[in-house]
């Protein structure tokens, strides 16, 4: 495995970022300008070989990632080694646990912080598990929480909550096995959600409470903040290729035509003018315009609306079985490509009861307007996850999966005391 604790830095300076969708892969290359992150090369196609996150044809997934690497190269003008991978997975686990030392009065050093973060410490996952990361979201010092930073402070004992992100281990194995099969290195695989969060959210969002909500293709995953931290992850494997899907089979037409159709007509929402307005569909099986059915538009809406209502739903029972339908704050940001879909924020704002706006990544020199919109947030959060600052990375621990165990008990009355 070559998670290590952050990402190292490649000798020509470049950080890659490799996003593996259900329905596009995408490669970001960049070098650390004096303003933040310069993309110096770009390369996307349609994807193959992976559904819901999950690798399902080694030999046509390996071709895509092949051919969008090699585009990006080219436009950077240089080879790449290490990648930075996402992981959208339904798999992927999220919890939060606790954990204290003794400090025994003294000064709390970086020694006790040490002690307190040692991933050895920390208890085994499942078999068939592997930990992808642990983030600490909050210390307490002698029962006191709320302490931001505990070093050069006294106390009798040092705490902290975890939030420990885990998947598959035979998930991640293919994406790695099939990333490799490209000869390129993972220096690191983060989670989805948290990657689109990194590029689409802003400070006071996280600060004051915000669920991030990322459609793409084949998952919706789902990252909760409070207090600046990240401090739920979850993803359903259900997205914006369902709703293609559900159009192709309603209408009777290619998947091709469905997406057509979806782009150019699609919306979460009815208006008055459905009725009227008629759209061309062409017939599996048929050739030419004559033989097209002709729908309202209502007919499409009839077909999207409920898989997209679905969606929702499905987010909200997940917040609400994990604890978090209170604490997830009072905004919403929708990012992913389905979340350009026309009135689906409206939906979202109904089914979740809370603001809604649309997320994009945020400007970097060099990123081009073909990939600047929400379906490219998770390729430009991996890249603004390479680019983190060695303070940044150190707060984050990454579990090995050699790592032995320990005893942690679970936090048991974390949320009703925090929130």
């Amino acid at each position: 495995m070559k998670n290590g604790n952050g990402t190292s830095r490649p000798k020509n300076g470049l950080i890659a970022a490799l996003d593996i969708g259900t329905t596009k892969i995408c490669c970001l290359i960049a070098r650390n300008g004096e303003f933040g992150p310069q993309i110096v090369g770009t390369g996307h196609q349609v994807s193959a070989g992976i559904r819901n996150g999950a690798v399902v044809d080694m030999d046509a997934l390996e071709t895509a990632i092949r051919a969008t690497v090699e585009t990006a190269e080219q436009l950077a003008g240089d080879n790449i080694r290490d990648v930075i991978v996402n992981l959208s997975s339904a798999s992927i686990r999220s919890r939060l646990i606790a954990y204290e030392v003794a400090t025994a009065g003294h000064r709390i050093d970086e020694a006790d912080l040490r002690r307190l973060l040692d991933p050895d410490a920390l208890p085994a996952e499942e078999d068939g598990r592997e930990r992808l990361a642990v983030v600490p979201v909050g210390y307490s010092i002698d029962g006191t929480r709320g302490v931001r930073d505990p070093i050069g402070m006294y106390g009798d004992r040092l705490a902290v909550n975890l939030h420990v992100i885990s998947a598959s281990s035979a998930v991640i194995r293919n994406v790695e096995t099939v990333v490799e099969r490209c000869h390129l290195n993972v220096s690191k695989v983060v989670v989805g959600p948290q990657a689109s969060a990194m590029s689409c959210l802003v400070g006071d969002e996280t600060k004051l409470g915000v669920t991030m909500i990322d459609i793409g293709g084949g998952a919706t995953g789902v990252a909760v903040f409070f207090d600046g931290e990240l401090i739920h992850t979850n993803v359903i494997p259900v997205g914006g290729a369902h709703i293609t899907n559900d159009i192709a089979r309603g209408l009777s037409t290619p998947l091709v035509q469905a997406e057509r159709i979806k782009t150019l007509f699609g919306s979460a929402i009815p208006s008055s003018s459905d009725d009227r307005a008629v759209i061309e569909v062409p017939l599996i099986g048929e050739e030419g315009a004559s033989e097209a059915s002709q729908v309202p538009r209502s007919m499409l809406v009839g077909i999207i609306r409920p898989r997209v209502q679905e969606i929702m739903e499905l987010v909200r029972d997940r917040l609400t079985e994990a604890g978090f339908d209170h604490v997830s704050g009072p905004r919403v940001v929708l990012t992913g490509g389905s979340a350009q879909l026309p009135g689906i924020a409206d939906v979202a704002a109904d089914i979740l009861d809370r603001h809604v706006r649309v997320g994009r990544p945020r400007p970097m020199q060099g990123l081009a307007e073909s990939v600047s919109g929400p379906a490219f947030s998770t390729v430009a959060g991996l890249i603004h996850y390479g680019t983190r600052r060695p303070t940044e990375l150190a707060a984050e621990i990454v579990r090995r999966p050699d790592a032995g165990a320990g005893g942690i008990g679970r936090i048991g009355q974390w949320l009703k005391e925090n929130f």
